[in-house]
């Protein structure tokens, strides 16, 4: 496998919401100073992507402007220019993406798979970094109404494929490409976990897999329907289990607790592939 994300074991993507309504931690970082000193602190934590998003896309989240959305996020990406690690815009919209590029992002990570702006696809083609496809079914105002699948491992499978064959067809190499099958948008407990468990199907598409399983509502229905801040253990467990089902990017709230539970990982990884067991 080639691309931007193959240096290492795994890469760790540090959240940043410059939202009022993000369904763990809307309105903490609405404010530049504090987005921009949150990112800081996750790449001191270990982040090595920081991903700036400035609409929500939680369950029944309202669409949000190209123009506000850009009001939020353009003095954070400014602010953190040579912070060390990769700047990801969290965008559906091209024009807040060639603005976001201007400011000095280097990373698309798009919830719609470039779906939900026609102007996009040829956007991407004519420039170059990294690109995430995530799935989704419906969109963020009615994900969560019913969602159904005749097979949900299969079923995302065969779409995150057409989009990659669609966005090569375009003109976007295959090496900038990086999947994720969406956990929490648009699935239920059940398909969340099915995903989880068969994360492996997917890294036979040849390009890294992430998985952004954090703090996210699934978790708390399986324990005691527990508050997004009260999700870490149910956080880390995702992680370790996607981690060693394939995935190799993980967007995540809490990246020093990451780092830490997939260092461990990691190293009874090594261990057990040196001794052959």
């Amino acid at each position: 496998m080639t691309g931007f994300f193959n240096a290492k074991p795994y890469y760790l993507m540090g959240i940043v919401n410059t939202t009022p309504d993000s369904f763990s931690d809307g309105g903490r970082y609405l404010d530049t100073k504090a987005a921009v000193n949150h990112a800081r602190a996750l790449i001191d934590d270990g982040a090595d992507i920081i991903d700036i998003g400035g609409e929500s896309t939680r369950p029944n989240a309202a669409p949000v402007s190209p123009e506000d959305e850009q009001a939020r996020i353009l003095p954070v990406i400014k602010a953190l220019q040579g912070c060390g690690a990769t700047l990801s815009v969290d965008t559906r919209n091209a024009a807040t993406l060639r603005a976001a590029l201007d400011a000095g992002a280097s990373m698309l990570n798009d919830v719609s798979a470039l779906t939900h702006d026609p102007a996009m696809l040829s956007l991407v083609a004519g420039i170059s970094g990294p690109v995430c496809l995530m799935h989704m079914q419906g969109d963020p105002a009615s994900m969560q109404q019913d969602p159904i699948y005749k097979d949900v491992v299969d079923d995302i499978y065969m779409y995150l494929s057409a989009r990659m064959d669609t966005c090569v067809a375009a003109g976007i190499a295959k090496d900038r490409l990086v999947i994720d099958p969406g956990i929490g948008f648009g699935k239920t407990v059940a398909h969340n976990l099915s995903l989880l468990a068969n994360l492996a199907r997917f890294t036979q598409l040849g390009v890294p897999v992430m998985v952004g399983a954090s703090r996210k509502r699934f978790i708390g229905m399986l324990d005691r329907d527990s508050a997004p801040n009260e999700r870490l253990a149910g956080s880390l467990a995702a992680v370790l289990a996607a981690y060693n089902h394939g995935a190799r990017i993980f967007r995540v709230h809490d990246v020093a607790a990451t780092r830490q539970a997939l260092a461990i990982s990691a190293a009874i990884r090594q261990i057990s592939i040196s001794s052959g067991k």
